[in-house]
């Protein structure tokens, strides 16, 4: 099938480069001769009707921008059939021929119901801080939101000198920890505390002990916020009350999510944007771009559609040895 007209949408959490998949996704359309319409805050948004045109003006100056210039929201009609259907209607009442998402595994699940239920041409995107899809070791977002959380802990542990304390530093990462592995060993953190593993208060308090003993005045302990954040003030309590030791928090929180893409999630974004459109001329649907042995590449949906713990775990190792 030729297309002429394609939809372009963000759905779930918004993720710095997601702007570059948008620039790349429109002016490879336009470089084919594709129309191309943007839908506002996602799923939401088709359903509301939100159509914006999309021209090479559209997509001038963002490539550095944090966020999506689309915006994105949640979607919790998106879950019945009635509601797809009724999307399905409107994609074709606009002439919109085929649906390129840039969102996370929920959204590719949404993704893929489209193509299950009509055979609405679909390609995904992923885009999410967490690093968190299956079928990919990267996702847009992960290295800006990885870089943001080192600057951020690099200056707190100028504090944690200054001032001989023990900070709970608590990263994003409510499924995955991938985010706090790597920054963990980008910072020389004492401790690395995974998403999935229950904490070991004992050692804990040994670790910083330790050095203490040996002359280190302050320690910097990465935590991965787990399914709720804030589980840093709970392992505070504890290492005050049983081990009478004094440690600050500091939730970095959603400063992760923004600011201006690094040079890897711009590269691999506009890669990831050429490809998407790319695979649509070329007949290739329901598919996604994905990361595979450094290469970006397109792989079937439905290898995409679930969570996955991109963790890193070959390097805890690395992070253990070099914590000592």
């Amino acid at each position: 099938m030729s297309f002429k007209h394609i939809g372009l949408l963000c759905s779930g959490g918004d993720a710095p480069g997601m702007n570059c998949a948008i620039r790349a996704v429109v002016r490879t359309a336009i470089y084919h001769g594709i129309k191309v319409t943007g839908i506002k805050r996602g799923y939401a948004g088709l359903l509301r009707g939100e159509f914006t045109p999309m021209n090479l003006s559209s997509v001038g100056n963002i490539i550095q921008r944090g966020g999506t210039i689309l915006q994105t929201s949640r979607c919790p009609e998106w879950m019945k059939k009635e509601f797809r259907a009724k999307a399905v209607d409107i994609l074709k009442h606009q002439g919109i021929e085929a649906l390129i998402v840039i969102g996370g595994d929920g959204s590719f699940n949404g993704a893929m119901a489209l193509w299950d239920e009509h055979q609405f041409p679909v390609v995904g995107i992923p885009g999410t801080i967490d690093n968190d899809i299956s079928g990919t070791e990267y996702t847009i977002g992960f290295d800006t939101a990885v870089q943001t959380a080192i600057e951020a802990i690099d200056k707190i542990r100028d504090t944690a000198h200054s001032h001989a304390r023990t900070f709970l530093v608590e990263v994003m990462g409510r499924n995955s920890s991938a985010i706090a592995l790597k920054v963990g060993v980008c910072t020389g953190a004492e401790n690395i505390l995974l998403n999935n593993e229950k904490v070991n208060h004992q050692k804990l308090s040994d670790d910083i002990q330790r050095g203490m003993a040996r002359g280190k005045d302050s320690s910097i302990i990465v935590v991965a916020e787990g399914p709720t954040a804030g589980r840093s003030y709970d392992i505070q309590n504890v290492l005050k009350d049983m081990y009478h030791l004094e440690a600050h928090v500091a939730i970095l929180g959603h400063i992760q999510r923004g600011g201006s893409p690094t040079s890897n999630d711009r590269f691999i974004a506009s890669q990831m944007g050429n490809m998407a459109v790319q695979s649509l001329i070329d007949g290739k649907y329901p598919t996604v771009t994905v990361v595979r042995s450094g290469k970006v590449l397109m792989a079937p949906l439905m290898e995409c559609t679930k969570k996955a713990d991109n963790n890193l775990e070959e390097f805890q190792k690395l992070a253990e040895t070099l914590s000592i």
